[in-house]
């Protein structure tokens, strides 16, 4: 049965992105939360285009992906879950939350090192905010995040019926939280304590370094209020908030080949956590 399900990952990953990502652009366009400052012909064929050469590039390091490290997990008896007997249910609800939590630690040790922040602004060096920018990371960023979840799921022994979910699950809480959609304050309010919001993780893409060291999650919105990193609205509001970092505010930044190079240029700056004193404002 697992090994079903590892054939068919990639279809249905493949599926659920599409099928998330069509509902997405079409909420855009139907209620829009900011106007745009570059359109889609000029944003989206550059970062779907980063989106193509990460799965290429994840497909030939990583043939099985974390699935075949859970599959593996369980045949030599690797992990958490393969050495305490547990009911399959809770193992897959427990994974599926601590590969969250996980997540959102490497999400914070990305904004805390200097070298890692340099990979990982790439993705908030988007002048816009939307679906697309939600699967727009560097490629080497991708590599080391997939090694670090390997060792996480090889840790847990997490059932492959939960890394499927997970990333399931992941994929679309960052389309969703990406959206530049409008959803109305008394429903995000509530929403908010359940997924993070699109509102919720805007906060994090401003130009200002405290609400960029805040809202880390991405799926569960508890760790940020657990652990101090949670900012409620932007200071200069969501249609007026600025978006992005202050080194690259140029329409060519947004060219597939300016942000494949973009980790080797420049200087850090003064984002990661580190330098930029408290973690949220």
């Amino acid at each position: 049965m697992w090994e079903s399900i590892q054939a068919y990952e990639p279809v249905i990953r493949l599926s659920a992105f599409l099928g998330i990502f069509t509902v997405m652009a079409l909420w855009e366009i139907a209620a829009p939360r900011r106007k745009r400052t570059f359109s889609r012909l000029t944003r989206w064929p550059n970062n779907l285009g980063i989106v193509a050469f990460n799965t290429v590039v994840l497909r030939v390091l990583f043939p099985t992906a974390a699935i075949g490290m859970a599959l593996a997990a369980e045949t030599n008896g690797w992990g958490l879950f393969n050495v305490f007997a547990v009911p399959e249910w809770l193992a897959v609800v427990l994974a599926v939350v601590i590969m969250d939590f996980a997540i959102y630690l490497q999400h914070v040790l990305v904004h805390a090192v200097p070298a890692l922040w340099r990979l990982h602004r790439m993705h908030h060096a988007d002048l816009d905010y939307d679906v697309t920018t939600g699967a727009r990371f560097h490629p080497i960023e991708i590599v080391i995040s997939m090694g670090l979840k390997l060792m996480v799921v090889s840790a847990l022994g997490a059932p492959a019926l939960a890394v499927l979910i997970f990333e399931v699950i992941l994929n679309a809480t960052a389309m969703f939280n990406h959206g530049n959609v409008r959803i109305p304050a008394g429903l995000d309010h509530i929403l908010r304590w359940i997924v993070v919001t699109p509102d919720m993780h805007r906060v994090h893409h401003s130009v200002i370094p405290q609400e960029t060291n805040s809202n880390f999650g991405f799926n569960l919105p508890w760790w940020d209020r657990l652990f101090g990193t949670y900012t409620a609205q932007p200071q200069g509001g969501h249609e007026g908030m600025t978006i992005g970092i202050e080194q690259f505010r140029e329409g060519r930044d947004l060219r597939l080949d300016r942000m494949l190079i973009q980790p080797f240029l420049g200087t850090p700056g003064d984002y990661a956590i580190n330098r930029s004193g408290e973690p949220h404002a």
